[in-house]
């Protein structure tokens, strides 16, 4: 394993919006490289409890060299969709950054990046279906359309029958070349065209949208009155889901205006405290990579 290097996202901002307290109970859903969990132990002044999930067994190594002197540090190798299986106390803060980590992402061999050879990998887990078991297997029309449906890329079919016709394909310099070929010249100008079918095939190999809805309604089930969840998401559909989620949380009354008094019962579970926040000029200097990251909060009252 190459030593774990993850370049966090909005740290101070994030860690500043759950408002660690010494005593309390906070968990890091994604905590890869621990940066916001070093900083909420930090903040916590070593009292109370810091739950810190990853999937990828390369983040648990990881994690626990780092924190091996932590005795309030609870490591859990488990996708933060299944936090209420591992969490029984409620908790005052959660902090989320979804999407790939440096890590995964210039390690060569987890296949995460069309700009160097590799094996078509992909998986977080390091388990499971990996991306050329997808673009090898799957039919033509069932490409295209994950291609569009998770990426929203314009060309979706032609790449996914460019793909059934170099099959099989092993590496991601391979996929990047085909994927390239297969659009136009005016929309290679535009950027990489292999991004947005490199972002769909680690969208299905690892389930990051399926379900993200649910996982999210239940880790703010875990928050105590007063307690927050703060998400980091990095592209439309993350930033929707969780739109969708704080709308459906702050919602009231659904009577319809004419009622003279509600009869639905419904009340707001939770309030947004503040204004969605965007890395500054400054991080993205260090680090362009954060330039689609977007900061979202949300209370529970």
């Amino acid at each position: 394993m190459s030593e774990f290097h993850h370049v966090t996202v909005l740290l101070n901002e994030t860690v500043q919006a759950v408002r660690p307290q010494p005593g309390g109970v906070y968990l890091d859903g994604t905590a890869g490289g621990g940066g916001h969990s070093a900083l909420l132990l930090q903040r916590m002044q070593g009292q109370g409890t810091l739950l810190a999930f990853d999937r990828d067994p390369d983040a648990i190594a990881h994690l626990q060299a780092r924190f091996a002197n932590e005795p309030v540090v609870q490591l859990i190798h488990a996708n933060f969709f299944e936090a209420a299986q591992h969490v029984t106390a409620q908790v005052n803060g959660i902090i989320l950054d979804l999407g790939v980590s440096s890590h995964q992402l210039d390690t060569d061999s987890r296949g995460f990046s069309y700009h160097r050879e590799a094996p078509l990998d992909m998986r977080m887990s390091q388990s499971g279906t990996s991306a050329a078991d997808l673009v090898n297997t799957m039919a033509e029309h069932e490409l295209a359309d994950m291609l569009f449906t998770l990426a929203q890329e314009k060309f979706s079919r032609r790449i996914a029958r460019a793909i059934v016709a170099a099959r099989p394909i092993h590496t991601t310099t391979q996929l990047a070349e085909i994927i390239a070929n297969a659009v136009p010249a005016a929309a290679r100008r535009e950027g990489h065209p292999a991004r947005k079918t490199f972002m769909a095939l680690r969208y299905a190999c690892n389930g990051e949208l399926d379900g993200l809805e649910q996982a999210l309604h239940s880790l703010f089930s875990l928050l105590v009155p007063g307690g927050r969840m703060a998400v980091i998401t990095f592209n439309s559909l993350e930033d929707v889901a969780m739109k969708r989620v704080t709308k459906q949380l702050t919602a009231g009354c659904t009577c319809p205006p004419q009622f003279p008094a509600c009869v639905c019962g419904k009340t707001p579970q939770a309030r947004v405290p503040q204004k969605p926040m965007l890395p500054s000029q400054a991080e993205l200097t260090q680090n362009p990579r954060a330039r689609s990251a977007k900061l979202r909060v949300i209370e529970k009252l």
